[in-house]
């Protein structure tokens, strides 16, 4: 044998040896069973060979991999809408079956690839891989008589994995602790056949529940009734303004047990779901956000904000209950200390959906938001919560001071914020121009019990009250600082917005404490005003007044409502009119329009100042949910 021949033929003896052993028969090398879910999210699950839902199917990643649902709407209505304990439990995922055509919309699909060259006697199984992770989801198989659930009895006949089936996922509920679930599962297809058992799996990853940012559009406004003479002639102002903005009327929420909570903004944070759909838009649901808060005692307390949130539950709206801390600062876990970065990207981090901001008081427990609710936010993996410092606050919401505008920049947005050395310039600049005795406040109303009664040269001229004002301005500046390390924004974004604010006083018609800074004591100065600071004690060493916490004094305009990209309803100033304008009125508008942004203002001086709030605070907006939260910042 020549030496060609002998190479020749060892190379065909390997060659063989490296050849697999081929399946008995071609029904057997047809039983590879193929599992096909929406991993490439372009709406819809191909089942063609060499599809592009076929690669990386079993991993899932910020750009790819299929999506499902907490299905915890109520698309049918079937659910009661009181608010009790009865009400909470039930949603759309609380049972075992499809509600309808609406509620199966809301099911994440996942197919079969057809397998026609099957064997006869073939059957097939499907699952969720994990025990533990089939109490987070249920799995569905559609059919002649519908959907019906899938059991762990349940079997594919050949005939079915001939033709292919369709299934449907959803999830019992959102992800709340990473520890237990990180809110990704896999679904395995088994075959079994004359060659023996062969599987084929997905996985999938529940959508994250995210709080809207001010890109979105406003679709929809919200504010809370009630009989209270001043909070119904809000309302009617404020269903103007939302009309005047292009706007339907807003919904109005009632509380049953009248209980007189004007605070719309504060007892719940509209949030969405969504995933990919066939038409290019993304389907998912609104998912109202209620407060970790709750009201009363013993067998008498009961959520806060859940009878007014309950009613609004429906198709592709749920409500979603987050268990209070006892632990946590009651007045943090309000959702005015709950806003939203719009989306961008900073040192190689990118939030497309854009980063929720929290404010708390410290780092100790008791000081900080409820953990159930930090860490509900952090577990979306989406909008990791970022934690300003509202110490320097009485109620302590970043609503306070800060807000997110659109604007024509890089990024698309701003950053709005309260500027009280801007406010102490207007007094300054009054002073010099001899406008000393102008009343610090023009509110029309009964000012023997509401508005403090002192002038410009009383505000201007009290240490304390500028003290008061520069700590405030400082403590803004530091906030300003972390969000510029955070988000890489700069000086030339920054809308600065004048302002002021008081510390106070505590002091009720008994003596009791109360919060309510400008309201007048039954002996003694108005709270809140100037000449309640008394004589102006500083620290003999430093000079300072020491700190303490502030709310507004002249109601704060960076605390109201963007109703559209270029439309502001900001409280109505009520402060010092020289020559027949209200300096701050013209100072906020002129700060807003530099901007690109048109204010109207709104008179929430007796119904929510008082109280220590705004407009923002006392209303709330739905805004449109149809970006895909899963593409990348541009």
């Amino acid at each position: 044998m020549s030496h060609v021949r002998r190479a020749a033929l060892a190379t065909a003896v390997a060659g063989a040896l490296l050849v697999p052993t081929l399946p008995a028969t071609a029904a057997q090398s047809a039983a590879l069973p193929d599992l096909r879910a929406d991993v490439n999210r372009d709406g819809r699950v191909s089942t063609a060979p060499g599809a592009d839902d076929d690669r990386g199917e079993d991993r899932w990643a910020a750009d790819r991999g299929a999506v499902f649902l907490p299905n915890i709407d109520d698309d049918s209505r079937r659910c009661p809408r009181s608010g009790d304990a009865a009400s909470r439990a039930c949603n759309d995922a609380a049972d075992r079956i499809v509600n309808g055509p609406a509620d199966a919309l809301d099911l994440a699909r996942l197919r079969t690839v057809p397998q026609p060259r099957l064997s006869s006697t073939s059957r097939g199984k499907i699952s969720i891989a994990a025990a533990n992770h089939a109490l987070h989801a249920r799995l569905f198989l559609h059919g002649p008589r519908g959907w019906q659930v899938v059991t762990p009895a349940t079997r594919l006949t050949a005939a079915q994995l001939k033709r292919g089936v369709e299934l449907g996922l959803e999830a019992t509920g959102v992800v709340r602790d990473t520890a237990r679930w990180n809110g990704e599962l896999d679904i395995v297809l088994s075959v079994t056949g004359p060659g023996g058992t062969r599987s084929d799996r997905v996985r999938l990853r529940v959508a994250p529940v995210l709080t809207h940012h001010h890109l979105q559009r406003t679709e929809r406004t919200l504010v809370t009734t009630y009989p209270r003479r001043v909070q119904q002639r809000f309302v009617a102002d404020f269903t103007a303004a939302s009309k005047k903005a292009g706007l339907p009327a807003p919904l109005r929420l009632r509380n049953p047990n009248e209980s007189e909570d004007p605070w719309t903004q504060d007892f719940v944070e509209p949030g969405y779901v969504s995933l990919p759909a066939a038409d290019g838009r993304p389907h998912g649901m609104r998912v109202l956000l209620r407060s970790a808060q709750e009201y009363g005692t013993g067998a008498s307390r009961r959520p806060r904000g859940a009878a007014e949130l309950y009613p609004l539950r429906g198709r592709d709206v749920a409500v979603l209950e987050t268990p209070e801390d006892r632990q946590s600062d009651w007045d943090l876990n309000s959702m005015g200390n709950l806003e939203t970065i719009p989306p961008h990207t900073h040192r190689g981090r990118a939030f497309p959906a854009g980063r929720i901001i929290i404010g708390q008081r410290g780092k100790k427990r008791g000081q900080r938001p409820a953990r159930t609710m930090l860490k509900l936010l952090t577990s979306q993996k989406a909008q990791d919560p970022l934690l300003l410092d509202t110490s320097w606050l009485r109620v302590g919401h970043v609503d306070e001071f800060v807000q997110f505008l659109p604007a024509r920049t890089r990024r698309g947005w701003k950053v709005g914020v309260a500027d009280p050395r801007a406010g102490l310039e207007l007094l300054d600049s009054a002073m010099k121009r001899g406008h000393g005795e102008t009343p610090m406040f023009s509110w029309p109303g009964d000012k023997s019990a509401a508005a403090p009664e002192e002038n410009v040269a009383d505000a201007a001229r009290s240490k304390t009250f500028r003290a008061d004002n520069h700590h405030a301005a400082q403590r803004i500046e530091a906030n300003l600082d972390l969000l510029k390390r955070e988000t890489g924004i700069t000086d030339a974004d920054i809308v600065s917005v004048p302002a002021l604010f008081t510390r106070g006083i505590n002091c009720g018609p008994k003596g009791e404490k109360q919060h309510w800074p400008l309201l007048k004591c039954s002996a003694g100065p108005v709270p809140g005003s100037v000449s309640d600071y008394g004589q102006d004690r500083l620290d003999p060493d430093t000079g300072d007044e020491p700190p303490h916490r502030l709310s507004a004094y002249i109601p704060g305009a960076a605390n109201g409502v963007l109703l559209t990209p270029r439309r502001y309803l900001a409280p109505r100033q009520w402060g010092p009119v020289i020559h027949g304008r209200d300096i701050f009125t013209d100072a906020v508008t002129s700060a807003y329009e530099r901007a690109g942004i048109k204010v109207r203002y709104l008179d929430d001086f007796s119904s929510h100042h008082l109280g220590e709030g705004e407009v923002h605070c006392a209303t709330n907006t739905l805004r449109d949910a149809t970006h895909p939260w899963w593409r990348a910042h541009r």
